[in-house]
């Protein structure tokens, strides 16, 4: 099937424009098999690049990739855009004995963390970040070290520094009468840490400054030199709640990579077992929500729920959280059509309850005034800061990847609703979550009974290459690039998560409002820090 003319003519527009903006300072290739534009500038013009591409052109920032490529810094800036715009990479080269490159984040805010996050982590300085340092290494690690450089031995022995006795925490807020107020980052139950600081003059909180990555873990540092069927182990274990998710943009990379698009039944099954882990984690983040405004018997009753969807996932694959199912080319366990019809009906009859549910608490005044109104995000702040997933859409910002980017079995022939609401507040996170878990089930019916024949694992035959990989995650877009060599072990590895991208918004919703809001606002945002700690 030949590329549609709207592919076509969209990137020769871009060709166009930079050729005349830039002309010989901007280096243009377009692959149109794979719909990427790759674009090349000299560094001091990546900034107004990267702005032209994000203000003027629409396209979302996914994440940056660092690779040490002798004798060259390899930077990778990866932008996507709607249906049929495809992807942008804009690729940054400078010697490796420089160690300054000019930051984006004046312009795309959506950057900052992850600026922050590869000073850390690889030593590089971002020339015009307003705040670089103390991010992802607390002020344990001692300067200099930086974990994810190609001279870091993992094995080796570092002394920690000596804390600071004078050491005080960042203070925004200057007024008579102002505190702060930390939060974490222990808690009680399973919470993973984090702290928050939280800055106010009364009871309303003005500044939210987060603090994460007490676990860090070093996943993408681990699967360096590792074959990549063992680093789907990774992929699925840094986020259990979103494993399949990680584990499926993991695998899509490596297929990329080798030139396969996996068995049409592989594809199709993957798009059934992604949206029945959408549909078991937004009915935990509704619990959560109900808990976090002390409404008992509707938390059993969205718990009872996900409970049911726990036991209806580990009868009909072997596990609770859909471990070991994806693999590079496919999937590991194939399930008859049988099974996933009848899988199909059960879930039919959990969608009646899940609206009741949802109808209930519809009515429910008490509850409703604890979210409405409370915790809101505009449309611009989720756009300027690049928020993902359901928290974005419940702002006005309906971008999804299944839609978007479509990957997996979400090829066009599938039918159902990107869930969209305006109020950017925490009842419409909560509608969000119901809407997207009906098209779950509605998703998962026209796959049980539309299944193609034929396996589902398609034999690897490894080469080196690089990949982007990539899916909407319950939680929102998530993407995985991924390098191999010859034997198809892993070179590098870089995960960008939808909780860490809407960790970095999390403040919008929670300033200007009351403390004993906080606690609400965090369950309807419903993300993991883990997730971000990776």
């Amino acid at each position: 099937m030949g590329l549609p003319l709207n592919n076509i003519l969209q990137f020769n527009e871009i060709q166009d424009i930079v050729s005349a903006r830039w002309q010989e300072s901007v280096k243009v290739r377009i692959d149109l098999e794979k719909l990427i534009v790759y674009l090349s500038p000299e560094p001091a013009l990546l900034p107004e690049v990267c702005d032209w591409l994000f203000s003027e052109r629409g396209y979302a920032f996914a994440t940056m990739v660092v690779e040490e490529r002798d004798p060259d810094w390899v930077i990778r800036y990866l932008f996507y855009g709607p249906f049929g715009a495809g992807q942008v990479q804009v690729i940054v080269r400078f010697p490796l004995s420089g160690t300054t490159i000019s930051s984006i984040s004046p312009q795309i805010h959506a950057a900052d963390w992850q600026e922050r996050e590869i000073e850390d982590l690889f030593g590089l300085f971002f020339e015009g970040h307003p705040r670089l340092g103390d991010f992802v290494l607390h002020e344990e690690w001692p300067e200099g070290v930086n974990p994810m450089r190609a001279s870091f031995d993992a094995g080796k022995p570092y002394p920690a520094k000596e804390p600071d006795p004078g050491w005080r925490p960042n203070r925004i807020l200057e007024a008579p009468g102002s505190f702060m107020m930390p939060i974490g980052p222990v808690y009680s139950d399973h919470a993973e840490s984090a702290h928050f600081l939280l800055e106010t003059v009364g009871e309303d909180v003005i500044r939210t400054i987060p603090r994460f990555f007490y676990k860090y873990r070093g996943v993408e540092k681990i699967a360096e030199g590792q074959p990549a069927e063992r680093v789907v182990l990774l992929a699925e274990r840094f986020s259990g709640t979103s494993a399949f998710a990680h584990s499926l943009a993991f695998c899509q990379a490596v297929e990329e990579v080798v030139g396969i698009e996996g068995p049409a039944r592989a594809k199709a099954l993957r798009v059934l077992l992604a949206e029945l882990e959408r549909l078991r984690h937004h009915m935990a983040a509704i619990a959560g929500i109900c808990s976090s405004t002390a409404l008992s018997v509707a938390a059993a009753q969205a718990s009872v729920l996900e409970e049911e969807l726990l036991r209806l996932t580990c009868g009909f694959t072997g596990h609770r959280y859909l471990f070991a199912l994806n693999v590079p080319g496919g999937l590991s366990l194939d399930l008859s059509d049988a099974r996933c019809t009848g899988m199909s009906e059960t879930l039919w009859g959990l969608l009646e309850r899940i609206k009741e549910l949802h109808e209930m608490l519809r009515f429910t005044s008490s509850f409703l005034d604890r979210l409405e109104e409370v915790g809101v995000v505009s449309k611009e702040k989720a756009v300027a800061y690049g928020l993902v997933g359901p928290i974005a859409r419940a702002s006005g910002v309906s971008r999804d990847l299944r839609e978007a980017q479509p990957y997996a079995g979400y090829d066009g022939h599938l039918r159902f609703l990107v869930p969209r609401e305006e109020e950017g507040d925490g009842y419409a996170r909560l509608r969000v979550l119901f809407s997207e878990a009906e098209q779950s089930v509605n998703l998962i019916r026209q796959v049980s009974f539309s299944l193609p024949p034929g396996p589902v694992r398609e034999r690897l035959n490894m080469r080196a290459g690089a990949a982007l990989g990539w899916a909407e995650a319950p939680r929102g877009a998530t993407f995985h690039w991924v390098r191999l060599d010859e034997k198809g072990r892993v070179g590098c590895y870089r995960v960008m998560t939808p909780s860490f991208v809407n960790w970095h918004g999390f403040h919008l919703a929670a300033e200007d409002f009351a403390f004993q809001d906080f606690p609400i606002i965090m369950a309807t945002f419903g993300l993991s820090n883990a997730e971000c700690d990776r």
